[in-house]
């Protein structure tokens, strides 16, 4: 029996750190794999994927999208060449046999998943397959789903979401950005 693999939730914030290799995020990224079993599949949804019904990507050779502008060309050459897996496509479909789950046979990935996982798992040696969010769906919707799919991470599939809590980089100020006391009324109310 395979040991159960963890959940991860990520922040993979400004696009930029998929560059930056001496990051502190992108070290604990690869150094948190070394706390688990290597999973056998990743099952990843990334907060880039925000579709009107739901859709798993069903590619096995899945593309790189470079889903972001007015960045220097080198993000736009970034590679993570992980195969898709129609083995796991067929069981996320089968655990959400009740929903109206469509297939995207043309998805790659999205900068919210190969931004990560290049430092998680930088072989691209793991089967890759993304779920987008349903934006006609309510977040307690999203929450009974994530429970149809537990089952897969005693199969060895790691689920990993990407994302952040808040996703705006305009309104973030750079000027603040060490000082522990300084922020918006509304991220403190989140926090606490």
């Amino acid at each position: 029996m395979t040991k159960k693999i963890p959940a991860l939730f990520v922040g993979h914030g400004n696009p930029m750190n998929a560059l930056d290799e001496q990051n502190p995020f992108n070290q604990k990224f690869a150094e948190i794999t070394q706390t688990f079993d290597k999973p056998k599949a990743i099952l990843c949804i990334s907060a880039h994927w925000y579709s009107e019904g739901l859709f798993i990507m069903g590619n096995p050779n899945p593309p790189m999208m470079y889903d972001f502008y007015g960045f220097p060309k080198a993000l736009s050459e970034v590679q993570y060449p992980a195969k898709g897996s129609p083995e796991l496509v067929a069981q996320v479909q089968e655990l959400l046999a009740d929903t109206d789950l469509k297939v995207d046979p043309e998805r790659g990935f999205d900068h919210g998943a190969w931004a990560v996982l290049k430092f998680l798992y930088p072989k691209a040696d793991i089967p890759v397959v993304q779920l987008s969010l349903d934006a006609t769906k309510p977040a307690q919707w999203h929450a009974d789903l994530a429970k149809k799919l537990a089952p897969l991470r005693k199969q060895g599939v790691l689920i990993l979401a990407s994302g952040d809590i808040i996703h705006n980089l305009r309104l973030m100020n750079f000027r603040y950005i060490n000082d522990l006391d300084a922020g918006y009324d509304w991220a403190f109310a989140f926090r606490d």
